[in-house]
């Protein structure tokens, strides 16, 4: 039964549901959740999928090729300059530092030094999938942390380019090399002398760099011109797939081509088309590389030796840990950032498979030095949202926020009755109106760098999580009268207002929501002032265009007063409903029904007919006759 493909698909759809779904409601990263999946489903533990998952976890690579290619068109060559400082300075710093370290860990540990150099060259690099999906899930892009490891996951990406060049200038050439190896890729360059291998493989790029400006873009034109949608996916799988077997025959890891091929068509018409139609394809197979890791885990070489296993693996994460926190050190990053720099960029990626599989290919490394690395590789990226995850919630609210919240505290002004909890878009707008009023707010922010700016920007803004009782009370919460959630984290806004309820019952919530059902989940917390994002915005585009179609715009201001006033009425008494189903869909649909018979009743009723009262436009339009007032 389970070499059935079939049976082996419902095997991995049915772990990712179900694994995915607990981590989530444990408050976990998803990634944990694939890796607990492929590990349950492997061969090694219920055995559902593949005998060693090898076959799976080179499908599952597809994933990553998806993730750089997209990656490569977000960095477009313009910005890629501005960012070449901190790309080469942490990049450089971080690779060169571990490899450094880590070659002479290995050599001290008896090591030949081409095995030492090649398992050096393999630790530098971190997991690009696994940083940028969890910087993503969390929302971190825009943080110091986030550009920061960008920085240095893009530069691991570029150099590994170079590291496969060079890798066979170290095969011993009176050596075959191993039929053992999986790659069938390796068979067009094996027989060349090494130096010809590394000409290939630079050949190889240069070819990827040509082809995307003169036969890609020029190919996506022709397909566009059709007007067919499918066709359009089907040249985004093609460019995909093409560039990452041109890579594959060559000998080399198929997402590096497919990340050169993104930034050649950065700049091009289809970028953001290319996108929307890859990244729901990406998502779901980075989801399934996840699951093969945990599928690949040996737990039988891990029985054989896990004290050197275990002593190893914890050795490269402590290196690359130092050396990660020295760098965010030497480029200033704040405390709490470099943390979650140093925890979340301290596995081993996965090029790791693809250099260690070259060399094995090429005889440098051993079948029994092959085994142990890919163990160790697997598991120190399996370890590495759990690690992040303690860093979170036991480390930096205790260390990482504190030296952040102690530094601007002494200036907060506990005269202010508004407390205003998130300054992003949201928030800022709500600031700027009050200010220009005459009314000042303490602002709390929980971005560091977003802190940084706006301070710049003449705001005086804190940093620090307000979802702590004594950041609230620094704040001044016990003299406020008026607390607004502007945060767009249903989460954050829940804690705050569980707090302020239960500590300040005398302060009043205003708490800004992004839909209905976020806005249901607070009034069933007895919460009563919601702001829906969207509400104000939508109403007030549906007016101009009424206003376009003739409607006196008096008439549309009363009209939307009289739809907030119904809808907020149909919204708490839809909160009363427990459930999403049927129930639930034929009440909404009463409640539509009658929200509209309403308000076609106002309209009849003579606010058309009937209505005398002062319209602006109208007003300007007859002085502007009359010759008493000029526009």
């Amino acid at each position: 039964m389970t070499g059935s493909l079939l049976f082996e698909a419902i095997m991995f759809l049915a772990g990712a549901i179900l694994c995915v779904s607990i981590a989530k409601k444990l408050g976990l990263s998803s990634v944990i959740g694939y890796l607990l999946a492929g590990v349950l489903i492997g061969p090694y533990v219920f055995g559902f999928i593949g005998e060693e998952g090898d076959d799976i976890l080179h499908f599952a690579e597809f994933g990553v090729v998806m993730m750089l290619f997209l990656i490569g068109l977000e960095i477009e060559p313009k910005n890629f300059w501005n960012m070449r400082k901190t790309i080469l300075g942490m990049g450089g710093i971080q690779v060169g530092g571990t490899m450094l370290v880590t070659y002479i860990l290995f050599t001290l540990l008896g090591f030949e030094f081409k095995v030492a150099l090649v398992i050096a060259m393999a630790v530098a690099l971190s997991s690009t999938a696994i940083a940028m999906q969890t910087i993503k899930e969390k929302g971190l892009m825009d943080t110091t942390f986030g550009t920061s490891a960008f920085s240095i996951l893009l530069f691991q990406d570029i150099i590994v380019i170079f590291m496969l060049g060079f890798i066979p200038l170290l095969a011993n050439p009176d050596e075959g090399v191993s039929t053992d190896t999986h790659s069938d890729s390796v068979s067009l360059i094996q027989n060349l002398p090494m130096g010809f291998q590394t000409l290939a493989i630079i050949l190889s790029v240069v070819i990827i760099i040509v082809a995307g400006k003169f036969l890609i873009v020029p190919m996506l034109r022709k397909v566009a011109k059709t007007g067919v949608r499918e066709l359009l996916i089907a040249a985004a799988f093609l460019i995909v797939f093409g560039i990452s077997f041109l890579m594959e025959f060559v000998g080399i890891s198929p997402a590096l081509g497919a990340f050169l091929g993104g930034v050649v068509l950065s700049n091009s018409e289809f970028k953001h088309e290319l996108e929307s139609t890859l990244e729901p394809f990406k998502n779901l197979l980075l989801g399934l590389f996840f699951m093969a890791v945990g599928a690949s885990i040996n737990f039988i070489v891990i029985a054989k030796n896990p004290l050197t296993i275990g002593g190893v693996l914890i050795a490269i994460i402590i290196i690359k840990a130092l050396v990660l926190f020295i760098t965010g050190k030497v480029f200033k990053l704040k405390l709490d950032q470099n943390l979650l720099l140093t925890f979340g960029l301290a596995q081993i990626g996965e090029f790791a498979f693809v250099l260690l599989s070259f060399a094995f290919g090429l005889n440098i490394l051993e079948q029994e030095q092959m085994d142990m690395l890919l163990v160790i590789t697997a598991l120190s990226m399996s370890l590495t949202p759990i690690i992040s995850m303690i860093n979170e919630r036991l480390i930096l609210p205790k260390i990482g926020t504190k030296e952040s919240v102690q530094r601007p505290m002494d200036h907060i002004a506990k005269s202010q009755k508004i407390i205003l909890v998130g300054f992003g878009h949201f928030g800022s707008t709500i600031g700027r109106f009050l200010r220009s009023h005459g009314v000042e707010a303490t602002i709390l922010d929980h971005d560091s760098n977003r802190v940084d700016f706006l301070r710049k920007m003449g705001f005086e803004v804190y940093y620090g999580d307000a979802t702590r009782v004594d950041l609230l009370e620094s704040a001044g919460i016990a003299e406020a009268k008026i607390v607004i959630c502007a945060t767009n984290k249903i989460e954050v806004s829940k804690a705050i207002s569980n707090l302020v309820l239960e500590k300040y019952p005398h302060v009043e919530l205003m708490i800004r929501t992004k839909n209905r059902y976020d806005a249901y989940e607070l009034l069933n917390l007895g919460h009563t002032n919601i702001y829906r994002e969207s509400l104000d915005t939508s109403l007030l585009l549906a007016r101009d265009v009424l206003s376009k179609m003739g409607f006196r715009k008096y008439t549309l201001n009363r009209q939307i007063q009289n739809f907030k006033k119904y809808d907020e009425d149909s919204l708490r008494r839809l909160a009363q409903e427990p459930n999403r189903g049927e129930n639930y869909i034929f009440k909404a649909r009463e409640e539509l029904k009658q929200q509209e018979e309403f308000l076609n009743e106002d309209f009849k009723r003579g606010v058309v007919d009937f209505d005398n009262h002062w319209d602006s436009e109208q007003i300007k339009q007859t002085l502007k006759k009359s010759k008493s007032y000029t526009l």
